[in-house]
This record gives structure tokens, C-alpha cells and sequence, in this order.
């Protein structure tokens, strides 16, 4: 994929992308926690926007070596740590330290008004494109589940191993099934091909005509880490990635 005009400008007077440090920000989530993030934007506002949540136990870190690969593709990003979470790749979870200190529920679940107050803060302050939302593991649900329930929050969906990680919602232990139903916008899944069964009534749920799946032909991995250098096969996962953005959410030649 040919990057833009502006995209070749900034390679030729910043060196690659790929080198290109995240400009680390704070805003608020629904309940005035700051929730600290990575921002990798040196593309034009109207480019598409990804906004990129981690797994447990895991920070924005999760994104370091694979949010400037999404740039070099043509998509700003920014990597949110979420208050569900830890470290990854030597990056400390700073939301989940603050929430910490304030003593505030930091469940799974509890996470989702992370989630969404970050793709409102990208919309609100940095995109002018498409907003997509990428989740790993049990953000993958979560993404997921904020798609179908708050419709227009974002415009496209990536998930890697998702599943009904929620058993405890109340009286709705299909939750991430039951939203996939609703919703209207592109979506990618993937796991390790050891987890196809927990996505497979999800992915059966959502509207046909918008769905993409990927197994991998070897194991695989779970979560985003899937496509770390380090993870073999990570190549198939980037071919499918790039072929769901490609088709879906054409840049500017």
C-alpha cells in the first residue's frame, strides 16, 4: 500500500515510521479516572483512526511494535491503557496505577468506559476519518459489545480472540453474542486457531455481508500479540489484517 503525500513527507524528514516515538497523552474516562495513552498520529486528520486496547494483565505497550506498522499503512492510531491491566513489553499500565490509588473497580468489565471514552476523545480530538476499534482478548469482547450497543462510536471493529469472557453480566451471560447482532460497521475477527470455538457463535451472530474471520494454518496466538515479530505465523496475521483495511477503509494513494 502507497502511502499518501503527507505520510512521504514525514518518512523523508523523520526517517521511517517505524522509529517514530508515541506522543504519550492523558484524558478522562466516563468517571474523571486519567487514562494514560500513546498517541501515533502524523497523518492528516482525515486519514482512518485506530483506536487500540490491550489484553489482560497488559498495557498500551501491547501496541509499540505494531501501531507504527498501521501507520506506515496509512491509519493513525492511539494505544490506551485500560483500568483491567498491567505491564507489556516493559510499559507500565498507568491507568490501572491510577485507579489503583483512587481504590476503583477494576474489572474487566468495569474497563468498558475506558474504551469508550477513548473512541469519543480520538472522534472529538483527532480524527476526521473513519474511528475503528481494536481490541485483544477480553477488549476484543468489549469492542464488540460497544459496537452493537452504542451504535455510531466507531465505523469499524478488529478483535482478536474474543469471546463471552462476561459470565457474570447480569442476566446476560451471552452479552458479547447478543450485541454482535446489532451491529452495523465492518468486522474482523481472529485468534489462535486453538480458540475458534469461543468466537464462532459470535461471529455467527454478526450481519454476514460485514464479517471476516481469520485462522491461522499454524497455532497462532491470542490477542494482538499474534502479530509481534517474535509470534510465528505472524505474517498470516498481517496479510488478513491488511487485506480487511485495505477492502474496507481505502487511504488515499
Amino acid at each position: 500500500m502507497a502511502l499518501n503525500r503527507f505520510a512521504i513527507a514525514v518518512l523523508s524528514l523523520a526517517g521511517p515510521l517505524s522509529a517514530q516515538a508515541p506522543k504519550t497523552i492523558t484524558f478522562a474516562s466516563t468517571d474523571s479516572l486519567p487514562v494514560t495513552a500513546d498517541l501515533y498520529a502524523p497523518l492528516p486528520p482525515t486519514a482512518p483512526f485506530i483506536v487500540l486496547f490491550h489484553q489482560a494483565g497488559a498495557s498500551r505497550g501491547e501496541y509499540r511494535e505494531i501501531a507504527p506498522k498501521l501507520v506506515a499503512m496509512g491509519f493513525n492510531c492511539m494505544a490506551i491503557d485500560q483500568r483491567s491491566g498491567e505491564s507489556s513489553k516493559g510499559v507500565r499500565n498507568e491507568t490501572a496505577k491510577a485507579a489503583d490509588e483512587r481504590h476503583l473497580l477494576v474489572s474487566m468489565l468495569s474497563a468498558r468506559q475506558d474504551l469508550e471514552s477513548a473512541l469519543r476523545y480520538a472522534r472529538g480530538h483527532y480524527a476526521r476519518g473513519p474511528v475503528l476499534a481494536w481490541g485483544s482478548s477480553y477488549s476484543a469482547a468489549l469492542v464488540l459489545v460497544v459496537a452493537g450497543q452504542d451504535r455510531g462510536i466507531a465505523d469499524g471493529v478488529l478483535a482478536f480472540s474474543p469471546g463471552e469472557y462476561f459470565p457474570v453480566a447480569p442476566g446476560n451471560p451471552t452479552l458479547v453474542t447478543d450485541a454482535a447482532r446489532a451491529i452495523k460497521v465492518p468486522v474482523f475477527i481472529t485468534s489462535a486457531r486453538s480458540e475458534t470455538a469461543d468466537w464462532r457463535p459470535i461471529y455467527a451472530a454478526l450481519n454476514s455481508s460485514l464479517r471476516r474471520a481469520y485462522v491461522p494454518e499454524t497455532d497462532g496466538h491470542h490477542g494482538s500479540s499474534a502479530l509481534w515479530k517474535e509470534t510465528p505465523g505472524q505474517e498470516g496475521y498481517w496479510q488478513a489484517v491488511r487485506g480487511f483495511l485495505n477492502r474496507q477503509f481505502p487511504r488515499s494513494k
